[in-house]
């Protein structure tokens, strides 16, 4: 039934004025939280008066700004690929300035430096104001909390963190970005609520760990409070929360979510795997009998949570028991969202000193397909189940014959999405009521009541 209609595709973001002739392209590589460093970046070359445009298709920018990402291989590659691109580009005149920054550069700088000569300077994860100045204009501190957003304009990505101060086995994150460091709650609030004055609506708040979020401050949990807050700000209508950890989890959010409703009856929650062996090598911190409680414990306090959660296949170690223990759980819990990332070995983690990569590449793919068959036959029949049913929708955006919209259990770009008639009339970033006619695996069809 679905036609034409691409979930990865960027559009050009064209921001500023050419007023000093300056003209400037971001590219932002990899996650959410890159993308907020991007903006934070653009809002500066704004007010300095300078031509921005974020993610073009064909960049005419004369200075080029690359975010990377350095997280596991095919992100990393991904970012190698494309500085290369525009190293070409420079040596053909088609770009004079090329600037790299962001988390690839952070994690292997003096490599990157020694082996890329046609970048012009590389900056780290926690530098790139200095770009700024590199580029010959002002770093505007009054501005510092503010942000021209590259989404469309009816939702943002709030990040309430820098850091991961967890001890995972395979993950390169604290490596990169260092110690948890939660951002006070009142510069959150005050970023938001100029967000809101733009007119966004719905906050996508993330973190590299939700749970966490306080703690380094006062020993105390603070995302309960922190969201509270949020959901008094004028104009804010709904309010996500991604990327929560299952150990030291805020069970006083659960209570937040289902009595607040501009809290979304959603939480992105990465767990990993189930089999305690898996777990402890992992040094998850938690066991499956806690897994387990925690998954029922959410469900129990808010009966309609959607909950998404990624798992890794073929971490060093893993048997073919530790696998099907695992399908097993993708059964038993039957997660609205699900994602699979086959096992990445990632220098200077705790699982390369320590472990041997030794499960060969394509059966991590293979156990990685097995997990997402099984999900797809799962999101199918809970899809099938919101057939005849009335939900609140936003629309994100026009395709071909369809509005685009999500509900509140769907995040852009990563979840599925409501497909409505083009006949509809609708109008961008509006909630509507849209009876649900028609699903497939990971997209509904509707009509607005």
């Amino acid at each position: 039934m679905k036609k034409n209609i691409s979930h990865n595709q960027k559009d050009s973001t064209s921001i500023g004025k050419p007023e000093r002739g300056i003209s400037v392209s971001v590219i932002t590589m990899g996650c959410s939280k890159n993308l907020v460093d991007s903006e934070f970046l653009i809002k500066q070359f704004e007010a300095n008066g300078l031509s921005v445009e974020h993610d073009p298709s064909n960049p005419s920018g004369e200075t080029v700004i690359i975010n990377t990402c350095g997280f596991i291989g095919d992100a990393k590659e991904e970012s190698i690929e494309t500085i290369l691109g525009f190293t070409e580009a420079k040596k053909s005149g088609k770009i004079k300035k090329l600037y790299v920054m962001g988390c690839l550069s952070e994690r292997y700088f003096n490599q990157l430096e020694n082996e890329l000569p046609e970048v012009d300077k590389f900056y780290g994860k926690f530098d790139w104001q200095n770009i700024i100045s590199e580029i010959g204009v002002s770093y505007r501190r009054n501005l510092m909390l503010e942000r021209s957003i590259t989404t469309p304009d009816h939702y943002a990505y709030l990040k309430i963190s820098e850091g991961c101060s967890r001890k995972c086995s395979y993950c390169a994150i604290p490596i990169i970005t260092g110690k948890y460091k939660s951002r006070p709650l009142n510069n959150l609030l005050y970023e938001a609520e100029k967000l809101a004055d733009k007119g966004v609506k719905e906050l996508q708040v993330i973190a590299q760990d939700l749970s966490y979020y306080g703690f380094d401050i006062n020993k105390k949990l603070q995302l309960p409070q922190l969201v509270d807050k949020l959901s008094e700000i004028n104009g804010i209508e709904w309010i996500r929360l991604h990327y929560f950890y299952p150990a030291g989890f805020p069970i006083d959010i659960l209570k937040v979510m289902n009595d607040n409703p501009k809290v979304c009856n959603y939480a992105d929650i990465a767990l990993q795997h189930i089999s305690d062996n898996m777990l402890k090598l992992m040094r998850r911190g938690v066991n499956r009998s806690q897994t387990y409680k925690l998954i029922d414990q959410m469900r129990n306090v808010v009966p309609d949570i959607h909950l998404r959660t990624t798992f890794i296949t073929g971490h060093p170690g893993e048997t073919e028991k530790d696998f099907w223990e695992l399908m097993q759980f993708v059964e038993d819990a039957r997660f609205e969202r699900l994602g699979v990332f086959p096992y990445s070995h990632e220098d200077d983690t705790y699982a390369w000193k320590t472990y041997k990569d030794e499960i060969p590449d394509e059966v991590k793919q293979e156990r990685a397909d097995q997990i997402m068959e099984a999900q797809k036959l799962i999101a199918y029949q809970l899809n099938q189940s919101k057939i005849g049913k009335t939900l609140k929708v936003i629309i994100d955006k026009l395709e071909g014959d369809y509005f685009i919209g999500r509900t509140e259990y769907d995040s852009p770009e990563v979840d599925q999405e409501v497909l409505i008639p083009v006949d509809a009339n609708l109008q961008i970033g509006k909630f509507y009521y849209v009876n649900i006619t028609g699903a497939e695996d990971y997209d509904l069809f509707g009509e607005v009541k």
